[in-house]
């Protein structure tokens, strides 16, 4: 297997980004009308206005104005584990990446550190191959089992088997891809701002593989610094990794410069599993005056007393779709909707427990932030896996699953036990992998989640993570979640048709004609 680092490109970008940022911050004191990029240093003298005012506008965090530059990446040859680590892991920034649900995956393809031992990397090599032949192996396993659940949802199309194969494969990778270790390579468009440039430049010496981050940051920093190096040159230098508290709390708690403590990690993930009950989401937090609040959110919009807007109408000008239209349109523009702003004022929290595979799907709703674990702190050295629903209905695909996902612990813990960079182990782990965290959002962001993930087509963790949360908040909140479906379901209220928006990919199940309790489905 042929170690390729990763490969990053800028292939496009706000043109003069340094002056860009500047000129923005300097029209915002401007008698004379807007100021343009190109003003910024036509003389000697508007240079040193120029920099005197970039350097006093970072200095005193007044940092919007380098939001304004964008830089457009792409990204290859990069893993799983990095881009949740740290591209995805805060809501600044765009990514278009290649689907592990619905694109095979390629034989010997996979991130490989630089920094390991022979004995390391025959350790490592070993690991990460056998879990592409797993998952090659169980892909050609679950293929009649899926063909028969497909073929169950769309029973006329069973008289023409051999049309629907594609969709079939689809749903296999999906399931065969737990199987699959971090260390797979995606690739990506990746656009960010300027801000966020600095902060990665800043933050690349962090959990949970620095190494890979340093690279392909370096990288992103390189590629700008080509276009212009006076953007570059006011960053700051990175914190190194001994400077951030995570380590300095592993080094003093632990006595060593790893995340990785199987004994604190088995007690954790023993007290953060015990009042799950098997579930994959949980509300723990939520505001007791929520109706009140939302009902006067509407009345001020309006500008109108409760003696002519009660609470039950105010709720239902802003959840009812029948009177609300922005919530059944695909553009998502309730943002930007006067009355629909009023969600901002409702919040709630959830206790999670997911795949890395879904939370890297999950984790896409950026409006809806999580606390992600620092990988590895979560490992017990026990084997701990998801099991999809299609494998818990069938024997045999458990059995063999099962068998699969111990060896690839197996191997994954025998690399640790010779590793003398522990955090290279986060590359092993298998797509399975649980990741234990909290979750929080406003109504609105929240609204449009659930509103995409209760679709039988999203994501299945997700699907029955969001099925969790509309329930418990029915049990709080029945005024609110009894507006809270499906997509077509909202639709349905709205009188939208068709009810299901999408077109050829439709589930196959009618599922507006459900209630959410109701909602259930295998693939």
């Amino acid at each position: 297997m042929n170690h390729t680092k990763p490969i990053v490109k800028l292939i496009d970008y706000s043109k003069n980004p340094f002056n860009l940022a500047i000129a923005t911050a300097r029209t915002c004191y401007s008698s004379k009308g807007i100021l343009l990029p190109e003003e910024m240093d036509v003389s000697e003298k508007s240079i040193e206005i120029r920099d005197k005012v970039a350097k006093s506008t970072k200095k005193a965090g007044h940092l919007t104005t380098r939001q304004h530059p964008q830089f457009i990446f792409t990204i290859d040859k990069v893993s799983r584990q990095f881009v949740w680590s740290f591209l995805h892991s805060h809501p600044f920034y765009n990514s278009e990446q290649v689907s592990q649900r619905y694109v095979e995956v390629k034989k010997e393809n996979y991130y490989i550190p630089d920094n390991l031992s022979n004995n390391e990397l025959e350790l490592y090599l070993d690991a990460v191959e056998f879990s592409s032949s797993a998952y090659f192996e169980f892909n050609e396993i679950l293929k009649p089992f899926i063909t028969d659940e497909y073929f169950s949802i769309f029973k006329a199309r069973a008289d023409y088997p051999e049309k629907w194969q594609l969709p079939i494969k689809k749903k296999c990778l999906e399931v065969a891809r737990y199987l699959l270790p971090l260390a797979t390579y995606t690739y990506l468009f990746h656009t960010i701002n300027g801000l966020t440039l600095h902060r990665y430049n800043r933050l690349m010496n962090t959990f949970d593989v620095p190494e890979e981050q340093r690279f392909v940051v370096g990288q992103m920093f390189e590629a700008v610094k080509k276009v212009d190096p006076l953007y570059t040159d006011e960053m700051d230098d990175p914190i190194p990794l001994e400077e951030t508290s995570e380590y300095k709390f592993f080094e003093s708690t632990f006595s060593s410069k790893s995340s990785f403590n199987p004994d604190y990690a088995k007690e954790f993930k023993t007290e953060f599993d015990s009042d799950m009950n098997g579930r994959y989401s949980k509300l723990v937090s939520y505001q007791g005056n929520a109706i009140e609040v939302l009902a006067n959110s509407v009345r001020s919009i309006l500008g109108v007393s409760k003696k002519h807007l009660s609470n039950n109408k105010a709720i239902e000008l802003l959840l009812n779709p029948a009177e609300n239209l922005h919530l059944t349109s695909t553009l998502n523009e309730t943002t930007m909707s006067p009355i629909s702003r009023a969600m901002f004022h409702s919040n709630y929290t959830f206790k999670k427990k997911i795949s890395h595979t879904a939370d890297s799907q999950d984790q896409r709703h950026r409006m809806v932030p999580g606390s992600r674990p620092i990988l590895l702190s979560q490992y017990s050295g026990e084997a701990d896996y998801i099991i999809p629903e299609v494998i818990e209905k069938y024997p045999k695909l458990k059995e063999v699953y099962t068998k699969k996902m111990n060896q690839i612990f197996e191997k994954l813990n025998r690399f640790l036990e010779v590793t003398k960079v522990k955090e290279n182990a986060n590359y092993l782990f298998p797509n399975a992998i649980p990741i234990r965290f909290y979750e929080s959002g406003d109504l609105l962001n929240l609204h449009h989640k659930w509103k995409s993930r209760l679709c039988y087509n999203a994501q299945e963790e997700i699907f029955y993570a969001s099925k969790n949360e509309v329930l418990d908040l029915h049990e709080v909140h029945p005024e609110i979640a009894k507006w809270i479906k499906a997509p077509c379901g909202i639709r349905k209220f709205g009188e939208q048709k068709p009810y299901c928006p999408e077109g050829d990919k439709f589930c196959g199940v009618q599922v507006w004609k459900k209630e959410v309790p109701e909602y259930k489905r295998t693939i």
